[in-house]
C-alpha cells in the first residue's frame, strides 16, 4: 500500500473506506451500496471534514494510496475530475474531462483507456442504479461484459502493485445483475451503513463548533454536548445532523439547545404540546378521566400515574438518557365495552384538550399476511407505494397524537414486528424509506385476551365473570396477557417491553350503572337542547324502568348500557317528539316508559 499506511490506523473514517485501501492491490473492482448519498468524515489538518461519497473516495485514495488521478463518471453527463491533474486523463484518453459523453459504450472506452494506462487512476461510476433507465437498447449488457471483462484482464500498477480501479455506487446490493458480481475474486462488494457512534462522533467535531456560544463552553462541557448530539441522532444519516445544525441557527437555538434542534428537526414542529400541558389539570388527572369512566377507579389510577411519567419525560430513561421511545405505553385488558376506549379519547383530551389527537386502528383490520404494508406503505414496485402508510402518514401529520392499537391480539405476526420497533426505536421507515419518530406520542393497546378461551371441543367460554372481584379478575387477565405473548405466539420480548404498563378494566359494577345512565341521559339531552332548543325533562318512573332494564344483563358493559339505551328509550323518544312536533324552546315531559310486546314506548307532553 502506498505510504505505508495501515487502514486501521486512520482515525475517523468508515470501515468500508479502509477495506477499499487494503483490497485496491488485489481487488479491480468495488461495488458500494446503501447508504450512499451521506456525507462522510475526512480528516484533514487534525479536523474532519464531512464530504460527500465521491470527494471523501478521492481524497481517500490520493491521500493515502498515492493515486495520481481519480475521475468520476456520471450517465447521461459525462466525466468530472475529482482529484489530480485533468491532464493525465487527457494524454490517456484524447479527450476533455468536459466532453460530454452520452453513450455508454463511448464512456467504456474512455475508462479503458484511462484505467490500462501507466498513471495511477481511479475511476467512480456514480447513480449506477439509473443505468438500466437510461441506457439504450444493447447498451448497458455491452458495457457491463467489458467492465467484466476488464476486471479480469486488467494489470496492477505501480510499486507497490495496486489495480486502477473501478468503483460503482448503486443504492441496492442487486442493482447490477448477479452475474456480474457473484465469484468473481477481481469484484469486491462493500456495504456502506449508516454512520455508527464513532463516525457520528466525528461528524459532530465537526459540525458543533459552527454553532451559536460553542467558544464559551469550557472542555468538559464541550465534551458533553458532543456526546448528547451523538446519542440523540443514534439510527441518522450524517447529512440528518448537518440540517440539524442548519435548522439550529435558522431558528436561534445555540448548541446548548441541540437537543430541541434534535427533537424539531425529528418531528417536524417547533412547538412541543407536552410541554403547555396544564400541571393543575395534570395534577388532577384522575378526577378528570374518572368523570369520562366510570367505575374504573384502580385503571384511572394507574393510567394517571403513567402520564404524569409520561409529563416528565421519564419512560424508558431508566435504560438511556437519549431514549426515543413513545412517551408512554399503557396495555388495556378486560372484558368489551368496559371503558378502555374512551379511557384513550380522555386521556388523549387530557393531553392535548382535544380528541382530535387521537388515532385509532382495529387490528382485526390487520390480520392477514401483508396488511402491515397498509400501516407503513408498500416498497417500492409494490401497489399502493404511492399512497404510503396508514399509521407513518397519520404520525407524520401529527406526531403529537395518542395512538390506540385496538384488540392486539388479532393483528397478523408482522404486525407486532412493527409495534416492537415502535416500542424499542420509537421510529419506523415507510415503504418510502422516510423515517417516522414517535418519541412524542402516547401508544395505548387494548385486549380483550384472558375474558374468554376456547375449550377442547371449540367451545367458546367466559373465564372471568361479574360476580368475580376485581382482584381476581385483574390477577387471571394478567396471567392470560404474558401466557399469550410467552407461550402462546412465543414473542415475550412485545411484553417486556409493555413492561408493568398492564392495566386491567373491571366489569361494569350495579354501583356504578346509574353514574353511566345518567351521563349517557344527560347527552341526550344536551343534544336535543342544543340542535333543537327542546329541553326534556324525564321523571324518576321512566328512569327507574330504564335503570331496571339496562341491569339485567350487563356482560356487554358500558356499550350494552347504550344500545339498550337506544332501543327502550332514544327510539321512543324520537317517536313521541315527531308526534308532539315541539317547538323552539319548549319543554317535553316523559312521564311513563311501557313495553307493547316487542317495542317500547313514551308517554309525554309539552308543558312549556
Amino acid at each position: 500500500m502506498g505510504n505505508n499506511v495501515i487502514p486501521e490506523k486512520i482515525q475517523g473514517v468508515p470501515k468500508f473506506a479502509k477495506e477499499i485501501l487494503r483490497f485496491c492491490s488485489i481487488t479491480s473492482q468495488f461495488i458500494l451500496f446503501g447508504n450512499i448519498y451521506d456525507l462522510f468524515p475526512f480528516p484533514k489538518d487534525d479536523k474532519y471534514i464531512p464530504m460527500n461519497i465521491t470527494q471523501f473516495i478521492a481524497s481517500l485514495l490520493t491521500t493515502y494510496d498515492n493515486y495520481k488521478t481519480v475521475i468520476e463518471y456520471i450517465p447521461l453527463e459525462g466525466f468530472r475530475l475529482l482529484k489530480g491533474d485533468e491532464e493525465i486523463f487527457t494524454n490517456l484518453t484524447g479527450r476533455k474531462i468536459s466532453d460530454k459523453i452520452v453513450f455508454l459504450l463511448d464512456a467504456y472506452e474512455t475508462i479503458e483507456r484511462f484505467l490500462t494506462g501507466e498513471e495511477k487512476v481511479a475511476v467512480l461510476i456514480n447513480f449506477a442504479s439509473r443505468l438500466p433507465e437510461i441506457s439504450c437498447n444493447k447498451d448497458l449488457p455491452d458495457f457491463l461484459y467489458y467492465t467484466f471483462k476488464l476486471s479480469i484482464n486488467i494489470n496492477q500498477k505501480g510499486s507497490p502493485p495496486s489495480f486502477n480501479p473501478i468503483i460503482f455506487l448503486v443504492e441496492k446490493e442487486n442493482d447490477l445483475p448477479p452475474w456480474y458480481t457473484v465469484e468473481n475474486p477481481r469484484i469486491r462488494t462493500i456495504p456502506i451503513p449508516k454512520p455508527d457512534f464513532e463516525i457520528r462522533r466525528w461528524i459532530a467535531q465537526s459540525l458543533l463548533p459552527r454553532m451559536d456560544e460553542w467558544a464559551s463552553l469550557n472542555e468538559v462541557k464541550k465534551e458533553e454536548v458532543i456526546k448528547d448530539f451523538v446519542n440523540l441522532t443514534s439510527g441518522m444519516f450524517a447529512r440528518d445532523m448537518l440540517s440539524i445544525v442548519v435548522l439550529s441557527k435558522r431558528e436561534d437555538l445555540s448548541v446548548r439547545e441541540i437537543g430541541e434542534a434534535t427533537r424539531r428537526y425529528k418531528v417536524g414542529v417547533s412547538e412541543n404540546p407536552w410541554a403547555k400541558i396544564d400541571k393543575d389539570r395534570l395534577h388532577n388527572a384522575e378526577e378528570f378521566l374518572n368523570s369520562r369512566v366510570m367505575g374504573q377507579e384502580k385503571a384511572v389510577k394507574q393510567a394517571a400515574t403513567i402520564l404524569r411519567r409520561a409529563f416528565f419525560n421519564l419512560s424508558g430513561s431508566q435504560f438511556s438518557r437519549y431514549s426515543n421511545r413513545p412517551k408512554g405505553v399503557l396495555f388495556f385488558a378486560g372484558p368489551t365495552g368496559v371503558g378502555k376506549t374512551e379511557l384513550a379519547k380522555a386521556i388523549t383530551e387530557l393531553i392535548f384538550g382535544s380528541e382530535h389527537h387521537y388515532i385509532r386502528f382495529d387490528m382485526s383490520e390487520f390480520s392477514h399476511e401483508h396488511s402491515d404494508q397498509r400501516l407503513i406503505g408498500a416498497p417500492p414496485g409494490y401497489v399502493g407505494y404511492d399512497v404510503g402508510g396508514e399509521l407513518t402518514n397519520a404520525v407524520k401529520q401529527n406526531p403529537f397524537s395518542v395512538i390506540l392499537f385496538d384488540e392486539i391480539e388479532k393483528a397478523h405476526p408482522k404486525i407486532l414486528d412493527i409495534f416492537l420497533q415502535i416500542l424499542d426505536d420509537g421510529r419506523l421507515t415507510s415503504g418510502r424509506g422516510e423515517t417516522v419518530y414517535f418519541s412524542e406520542s402516547l401508544i395505548i393497546f387494548t385486549s380483550n385476551l384472558g375474558v374468554y378461551e376456547m375449550t377442547s371441543d371449540g367451545r367458546k367460554i367466559q373465564r372471568v365473570l361479574p360476580e368475580m372481584s376485581y382482584e381476581e379478575i385483574e390477577k387471571i387477565l394478567t396471567e392470560a396477557i404474558k401466557e399469550y405473548f410467552t407461550f402462546k405466539i412465543a414473542r415475550p420480548e412485545i411484553l417486556n417491553r409493555i413492561g408493568e404498563n398492564i392495566i386491567v378494566f373491571d366489569f361494569i359494577r350495579n354501583e356504578n350503572v346509574k353514574k353511566i345512565l345518567n351521563k349517557m341521559l344527560n347527552n341526550v339531552k344536551i343534544k336535543l337542547e342544543e340542535d333543537k332548543k327542546i329541553k326534556l325533562e324525564i321523571s324518576d318512573n321512566v328512569q327507574q324502568i330504564i335503570f331496571e332494564e339496562v341491569t339485567k344483563d350487563l356482560s356487554m358493559g358500558g356499550r350494552g348500557i347504550g344500545n339498550k339505551l337506544e332501543l327502550l328509550f332514544i327510539n321512543p323518544l324520537a317517536e313521541l317528539l315527531f308526534e308532539l312536533f315541539p317547538r323552539e324552546g319548549s319543554i317535553v315531559r316523559l312521564d311513563r316508559l311501557v313495553k307493547n310486546e316487542d317495542r317500547w314506548d313514551l308517554d309525554g307532553q309539552v308543558v312549556s
